[in-house]
């Protein structure tokens, strides 16, 4: 057992030669875009009683995560509501379209693991451009204040501040409904008269922006996303291994030592050990035993493993151990490691060969050591 032992430790330190420390996976523009649908309700913060006079609203959201942390979006809204201001004979009263800057908090604050959480917070900031109709039929007006009316059709510098409220799933986390409660202010200039929401000549451009309770409007939205599949398979952002070459020197001396124990080993329990090697190879086999490496996040068999386990001759037993790196959850890495056991097993049946045990391990060591050990009997 502690022959085998040692051999296995070789061959785990070979394929773990090209030892890394946790990084992202290098992202193309294409990467880490998301577009989504949106609805809800907003009311004015004066001048209207709570929760009546609703303008309801329906939306697009299109956006690109530049890191777990940050991204961008742009959204454009529909307010169907005349409510309550006087009609100005549209099916569509307004449309605001916003430049939007996203935080993710939970990210920001306890870092990303890997994948998102099933439940994050996220801050959003951005300004708009709101565009009010008219009906050309209809001389309709919005009212300012005194004796004073400016036509329905008016353009507005807006403002948007807000938190989504995320959940997130599927399996890579490629789905999420948001709740978004947010703050938003449509910039009209300089107040004619405090008394009346919405008090402020459109044309003037004195004040601006005004930040204040007198031109703001409380809105929450609800919303779906789908997160578009990224060039190195995943839906979100990736953690990957970064080759570090001071490991790498030390796993080599490492397996140095091994050689020179298994040197001093009778002759009769293994001839040849896995050769000192920077670069992980697909495929390593010693006299009794294969070993078998994946891809990160993946259990299917690539054409060079399956040629090396066509070596093994049929009525032969076999016993497999999986194993599977470090990243992600242990739940995952499990399972993961089960199903590279599993594949193995299956092909090597589908060729006669007797199976006795397939193992998922889990992870073993520190390094990535995503492989199938198959011990030939």
């Amino acid at each position: 057992m502690k022959k085998l032992f040692l051999v296995l430790a070789a061959a785990v330190m070979t394929v773990s030669a090209n030892a890394q420390t946790k990084g992202l996976a290098q992202s193309k523009f294409t990467d880490n875009w998301y577009i989504g649908i949106q609805g809800g309700v907003a009311t004015k913060t004066t001048g209207s009683k709570w929760l009546k006079n609703l303008d309801a609203n329906a939306g697009l959201r299109i956006g690109k995560n530049i890191s777990p942390i940050f991204g961008l979006a742009v959204e454009g809204n529909a307010y169907f509501s005349n409510r309550p201001w006087t009609s100005n004979g549209t099916v569509v009263r307004a449309v605001n379209a916003n430049l939007l800057g996203t935080v993710n908090l939970m990210n920001l604050f306890a870092g990303y693991q890997g994948e998102p959480r099933a439940f994050e917070i996220t801050a959003i900031y951005g300004l708009g451009y709101l565009h009010c109709f008219g009906n050309k039929s209809k001389y309709s007006y919005a009212y300012v204040g005194g004796n004073n009316t400016i036509p329905a059709r008016v353009n507005r510098m807006t403002s948007k501040a807000a938190l989504d409220f995320q959940f997130n799933f599927g399996d890579d986390k490629q789905y999420q409904i948001y709740v978004e409660p947010s703050m938003n202010w449509a910039f009209l200039g300089q107040a004619t008269n405090a008394k009346h929401n919405y008090g402020y000549r459109a044309a003037s451009n004195v004040d601006q922006p005004g930040y204040n309770i007198n031109n703001s409007f409380f809105q929450v939205n609800a919303g779906f996303i789908y997160k578009f599949n990224n060039s190195y398979g995943s839906h979100n952002f990736k953690l990957v291994d970064l080759r570090d070459q001071a490991e790498i020197d030390a796993l080599n001396a490492r397996i140095n030592q091994l050689q020179d124990e298994l040197a001093r080993k009778p002759k009769e329990v293994i001839k040849e050990v896995v050769k000192e090697a920077p670069v992980v190879k697909e495929v390593n086999v010693a006299e009794n035993l294969v070993f078998v490496t994946f891809a990160q996040g993946k259990s299917a068999l690539t054409k060079e493993a399956k040629a090396a386990l066509d070596e093994i001759k049929e009525g032969t037993h076999v016993q497999i151990v999986g194993t599977a790196s470090p990243e992600g959850s242990a739940a995952l890495n499990q399972k993961l490691s089960q199903a590279r056991a599993d594949n193995t097993a299956e092909y090597l049946k589908s060729r006669g060969v007797i199976v006795d045990e397939a193992t998922g391990k889990g992870v073993q060591g520190t390094t990535s050591n995503r492989l199938a050990i198959v011990y030939v009997k």
